[in-house]
This record gives C-alpha cells, sequence and structure tokens, in this order.
C-alpha cells in the first residue's frame, strides 16, 4: 500500500506541472517573413509565426521606416498598416496600407495568447 500511494503521488505532481507548464506557455516567435535582418523585395505583407494561438484583440504590430536611401538624416515615420490573425491562428500578418519604398524598416511587435501575459519583441529588414 505504501508504494502505489508514493505512485500516486508521483503521478499527480507530474501531471500538476505539465498542467502548470502549460497553462503559462508564452507565445514565442517563431519565424517571420520577411526574416529579421534581411534585404527583400518590397512585401505584400509581413507575417510572424508564434508558437501559441494568439489573443487577437490583444495582439498587434507597427511598422516604422527608420532610413531612407540618400536621406541620412531622415527621422522615423510611422508606417500604416492593418494587422490581422491568419487562420491558423498562431500567425500574425501585417499588411502596409501601401506599398513600401526602398528603405529600412522595423516592425515591433506584441503578442499576447490565452495565458494573457504580454510578450513584445522587434525584428528589422531593409527592402531594395
Amino acid at each position: 500500500m505504501k508504494y502505489s500511494r508514493t505512485y500516486v503521488g508521483a503521478a499527480i505532481a507530474v501531471a500538476a506541472a505539465m498542467f502548470a507548464t502549460a497553462a503559462f506557455a508564452h507565445p514565442e516567435l517563431l519565424s517571420s517573413s520577411p526574416a529579421d535582418k534581411s534585404e527583400v523585395a518590397a512585401p505584400a505583407a509581413i507575417e510572424l509565426k508564434f508558437s501559441e494561438t494568439l489573443t487577437a484583440q490583444f495582439s498587434g504590430a507597427t511598422l516604422t521606416m527608420t532610413g531612407m536611401p540618400g536621406m541620412p538624416d531622415h527621422g522615423a515615420m510611422k508606417v500604416g498598416v492593418s494587422v490581422a490573425a491568419a487562420g491558423d491562428g498562431k500567425t500574425m500578418v501585417i499588411r502596409p496600407n501601401s506599398s513600401l519604398g526602398a528603405g529600412d524598416y522595423r516592425v515591433d511587435w506584441r503578442a499576447v495568447s490565452s495565458d494573457t501575459h504580454p510578450v513584445t519583441g522587434r525584428l528589422t529588414f531593409k527592402v531594395k
């Protein structure tokens, strides 16, 4: 009888630890298109793929043009975008309102999943 209680107790502890890990998982950026620090033709959309399903109303992103060719003193400019979740719920799609011109860009993102803990990050890319 002693051993069965020990095994039952251990099984409960393992199950509780697994549940706690799953319940408190934060969304992690797995990949992006364009990739961080890449040089690309002007993308029609920027996609960020996360490890968890996002809560769309609390997740979002901004796009900023941080550098323009031939204009070294030009300040950063926010770019108008629409942000939506793709059908899988784990991909954030950022669509610029107009075509991106040549220059340096920065995406600042905020991802929230079911644990409601916000995770933020940044990536940069250059448009040829």
